[in-house]
């Protein structure tokens, strides 16, 4: 188990949404002090008040992932409390679930700046952070789209994750001297309360299911492993990897 002990660690997670959520509590519940930043504070706020719970210092801050300034301010606020950053979770997303000739520019341009580009200004600021104290651990959220299309649509949300796998491993390889490891975990559909009301398309549904060979779509719950060994010793030597989370899903492809 102390491969995956990570008391005395520090972890800022970006995006406290389903996923966000419980990927924060989950490094808390293993020892991580973590900083829980989102564009809405107050939802950062209650994440940082689960991870107390576990025992651990937390704090929230709300931080415009598209903005340099505002990324830039939440690194400061971080480390005026933690005395390093170890782990960075890039965890925030978003999607506008539709055919290719139905996106309208503005929501290309805003999927792009939020996955894509707010990404790299986290990895870029806490990146270098890290680079100076000695090293650390950033975990990407990518995702199967990020590999391969889908008859239903997602060409932006598709185009955001593959500059987030290329990015990765393109980081991985610039700062392994410095000591940082960068992954990236890419699941399959996973259900949250955004999602549900997709899933309650019963055709969709049963679509997806079969898609899958494990028979299920992915719950919160399964991404807290692939985080927690990415983010701790157990994956000292590993980096440049996207983990696809996917019940079976890219193996069939």
């Amino acid at each position: 188990m102390r491969l995956f002990d990570l008391t005395g660690r520090h972890a800022v997670v970006i995006g406290t949404g389903g996923i966000g959520r419980v990927m924060a509590i989950g490094l808390a519940d293993h020892g991580a002090a973590v900083a829980a930043a989102d564009l809405d504070q107050e939802r950062a706020e209650g994440v940082a008040a689960e991870a107390r719970e576990c025992g651990v210092e937390a704090l929230a801050l709300a931080v415009d992932i598209t903005d340099e300034e505002s990324v830039r301010r939440a690194a400061d606020d971080v480390l005026r409390s933690f005395p390093r950053v170890d782990i960075l979770v890039n965890a925030a997303g978003v999607t506008v679930r539709k055919r290719a000739e139905d996106v309208s520019i503005g929501e290309w341009r805003r999927t792009l700046d939020v996955n894509a580009t707010g990404t790299f200004l986290c990895c870029q600021v806490f990146g270098a952070h890290m680079a100076r104290l000695g090293g650390g651990s950033i975990v990407n959220l990518s995702s199967v789209r990020g590999r391969y299309g889908a008859k239903f649509g997602q060409t932006e949300y598709s185009a955001s994750k593959g500059a987030v796998d290329s990015m990765t491993r393109s980081l991985a390889v610039q700062w392994a001297e410095s000591g940082i490891r960068v992954n990236a975990i890419a699941p399959t559909f996973v259900e949250t309360d955004l999602t549900r009301s997709v899933l309650a398309d019963e055709r969709f549904a049963a679509a997806l299911r079969e898609s899958i060979p494990m028979g299920r779509w992915a719950n919160v719950e399964d991404l807290v492993g692939p985080v927690l060994f990415f983010a701790s010793p157990a994956s000292a030597f590993v980096t440049g990897q996207i983990l696809f989370v996917d019940g079976g899903l890219t193996a069939r492809t």
